[in-house]
């Protein structure tokens, strides 16, 4: 596996996407997915100037962060993409750049109460859940609005957009639908003028569905497996 030419055919295709659809390139931005795997190819893709990397596990997330500090790499940063337990917060304050997987009040209240207590901000997305598949976390999109208007109450987290993850399907139409679900829900929030909250981000796609999700505005497209290849089956080594 050539990490490096994975890389550059994830990169090529965001391009060919974005002409597409008339977007420039430079909207889109690429996160690797990093969870699962070790080290070495983070590395190999922080060389290619990639700095920040999505997680999900916060056993591999600290045991990872250490690692790369001993090597030499404090300026490589996660973002979790996946659900977090309350009582995990203190580990995103503390290490995480970026969360985009808010998806209630009692998590950002306790978020914030961290990430106070550290003096260090956070960026974070909401989470939607815009298939309506109980297997999937997320807020239902008619909540979102109550929790952005709680959110103007987290000084410490940094509102940045909207998250969520398609439903797995071979037909185009219901993986649309689920984006334009959040397109919607941008658009609700944006016209609730919440002070002090910025919905601009969308991260929306991942391997199978990347075109589609900038089809209809993606800004972050999350990509492991087209770039990594199949999932490991340890993580930091």
């Amino acid at each position: 596996m050539d990490v490096a030419e994975n890389l550059r055919h994830v990169e090529e295709r965001i391009v060919r996407a974005c002409a597409d659809a008339g977007r420039d390139p430079g909207e889109v931005r690429l996160l690797p997915v990093s969870k699962t795997q070790p080290i070495d190819p983070i590395l190999r893709v922080s060389e290619l100037g990639y700095r920040r990397f999505g997680e999900n596990r916060m056993q591999d997330l600290q045991a990872k962060t250490t690692r790369l500090r001993e090597l030499g790499h404090p300026e490589i940063e996660f973002c979790v993409i996946g659900h977090l337990q309350t009582n995990k917060a203190r580990i995103v304050a503390e290490l995480v750049t970026e969360f985009q997987a808010l998806d209630s009040v009692h998590l950002a209240r306790e978020l914030d109460r961290r990430c106070e207590a550290t003096g260090r901000r956070l960026d974070v997305l909401v989470q939607v859940n815009s298939s309506g598949e109980a297997s999937k976390s997320g807020i239902v999109p008619d909540d979102v609005l109550a929790l952005a208007a709680e959110l103007r109450h987290c000084p410490w987290l940094r509102v940045r957009g909207l998250m969520t993850i398609a439903v797995n399907s071979p037909q185009p139409g219901p993986v649309l639908a689920c984006f334009d679900r959040v397109v919607e829900v941008q658009r609700r929030l944006r016209d609730a003028a919440f002070d002090g909250l910025n919905w601009d981000d969308l991260s929306m796609g991942m391997t199978n569905d990347l075109e589609l999700a900038i089809s209809r505005g993606a800004t972050c497209v999350r990509v492991g497996r087209a770039i990594f290849g199949e999932r490991a089956t340890r993580g930091a080594q």
